[in-house]
């Protein structure tokens, strides 16, 4: 039986040597002020975040920016800038593509045959949730073709 550790092993070798992204995480200091920080990196194979060691699920995604001076038609536009904003105080590149609010897969759960994130064990094979409307599609698979995009 093909675990979910084994095939994300084989996915971060097939990656070795690819471009990375940021993992940022937000801080809050009285000197330094609210920002987010960098933490690490992953390649970003759809809802999942591949490190050397961990597999993560991925949640906001956005690009350190300085705001400017603009109108906002809304709240959640102004607020998006602002968080672009933290990760450029934090010391992200203009531009930088960062990854916040990601959380661990508990690989060993899956392969035991439960649940993590968007990674499942259905029917004993390693499978995943590639969006929450979506069905299970086998880990495999999914893989293959990110991986194979990212390579190009």
């Amino acid at each position: 039986m093909t675990t979910a550790s084994a095939l994300i092993a084989d996915a971060v070798r097939a990656l070795s040597g690819l471009p990375q992204e940021g993992l940022g995480e937000e801080r809050d200091s009285r000197w330094r002020g609210r920002r987010i920080v960098r933490v690490g990196a992953a390649w970003h194979i759809g809802v999942l975040l591949l490190t050397e060691t961990h597999a993560l699920a991925t949640a906001e995604v956005l690009r350190a920016a300085d705001p400017g001076r603009r109108g906002y038609t809304a709240e959640s536009a102004r607020e998006r800038a602002e968080r672009r904003a933290l990760a450029l105080r934090g010391g992200f590149d203009e531009g930088e593509v960062v990854h916040i609010g990601w959380t661990v897969i508990d690989l060993d759960a899956v392969d035991a045959g439960g649940e993590s994130g968007p990674l499942a064990m259905i029917d004993s094979v390693p499978s995943v949730r590639w969006s929450s409307a979506g069905g299970w599609m086998p880990l495999e698979a999914y893989l293959r073709e990110r991986v194979e995009l990212l390579r190009g």
